[in-house]
């Protein structure tokens, strides 16, 4: 039996922008020890990462014998690998969303308690202090909740053919919107009940039945609504790209970006600047009694940083073990959101749930 301090001997698969930066999250991290790097084709990566073993397949690096696998491969092939995986006797991290269809994703999840495995998703912005401030006040305000958010980007060169690869198994609501509508379930604390789905395809440079716009509407059983839109590309309009804002009868607190922020900008999608929280309570002459907040969130961790804080909650979730029924419960859910509103979209009609 291993020491409960030796390090956890990890095999990443999946060498992209999220899986590079998980993996020097382990390279960073004494409680990991990275025993195999695989992708499915040759990537330059940083020198940090250049020692450790490259494998040719992701069954080379299961015969490693690792504890734990991160996944961080195209989202059609997580749930196949994360059940290898667990089957295999590892923990598994896996990168959101946790598969194609919630039948698989409930499969995943059985799987993990039939083998006793770890199963953390990646929901970054879980493990991020700005965004957990901004959940923790909007609850304070107490529903019904108003939830409108977004995160579009005005893609082209690298950034957009990396969107048109996403897009041949899965549209921008379903790849992005899985971590909002997670942060809208989160305020509520409520069952969602109906979503409501629209796109429209804006290129020729992807399939005739795919879109790159996208937006949802869902209806929560406390009477809460929320709306998430996405869109990728390079006509996507940099104006109101990112809107992160919950209203509710005692008052709305908002994430305010700086001017002139980026949508292409990986840390803009985590990134805050700032809380906005204001109070909706008027005094007898109707005038609201106190100031909007302004919270400063300046001194928050940048996308590498969040990528640390990620990792070292799987450490202390295998180490301390985590009881992660709610959260693996969470990632079905939103996963069931998005895709209803998939589904929506493709048939023109409200998807009960």
């Amino acid at each position: 039996m291993p020491r409960p301090d030796a390090p956890i001997r990890v095999f990443v698969a999946g060498l992209g922008q999220m899986g590079r930066s998980h993996a020097l999250a382990y390279h960073a991290e004494p409680g990991f020890e990275i025993v195999g790097l695989y992708n499915r084709s040759p990537v330059e990566l940083p020198e940090e990462l250049r020692g450790y073993p490259r494998v040719e397949s992701f069954e080379a690096g299961l015969a490693l014998k690792p504890d734990l696998v991160s996944i961080n491969t195209y989202s059609d092939s997580h749930a196949s690998l994360a059940i290898a995986a667990m089957e295999a006797g590892a923990h598994v991290f896996v990168e959101k969303p946790l598969a194609p269809t919630v039948e698989e994703a409930r499969r995943v999840v059985e799987v993990a308690k039939r083998e006793g495995r770890k199963l953390v998703v990646g929901y970054i912005l879980r493990h991020h202090p700005s965004w957990q401030l901004f959940v923790e006040t909007a609850r304070s305000m107490g529903g019904p909740y108003v939830m409108r958010m977004n995160l579009n980007q005005q893609s082209s060169g690298h950034a957009w053919h990396i969107h048109k690869q996403l897009m041949k198994t899965t549209s921008p609501i379903v790849d992005c919107g899985v971590h909002y509508v997670d942060v809208m379930s989160l305020i509520t604390g409520a069952r969602p009940v109906e979503v409501r789905g629209m796109g429209v395809r804006l290129s020729d440079e992807i399939a005739s039945d795919q879109v790159n716009y996208g937006h949802l509407q869902v209806i929560f059983a406390d009477g809460s609504v929320g709306w998430y839109e996405a869109g990728w590309g390079p006509m996507i309009s940099e104006t109101a790209f990112f809107v992160k804002d919950v209203m509710s009868p005692r008052g709305a607190v908002s994430i305010v970006m700086d001017e002139g922020a980026k949508s292409d900008d990986i840390d803009t999608h985590s990134k805050t600047a700032r809380l906005r929280v204001h109070h909706a309570e008027t005094g007898p002459d109707g005038h609201f009694m106190r100031k909007d907040e302004l919270i400063s969130t300046e001194d928050e961790p940048d996308h590498q940083g969040l990528c640390d804080r990620e990792q070292a909650y799987v450490l202390k979730a295998i180490r301390e073990d985590i009881d992660l029924s709610q959260h693996m419960a969470d990632a079905v859910t939103s996963l069931e959101i998005v895709l209803a509103a998939d589904l929506s979209m493709r048939e023109g009609r409200s998807v009960k749930l």
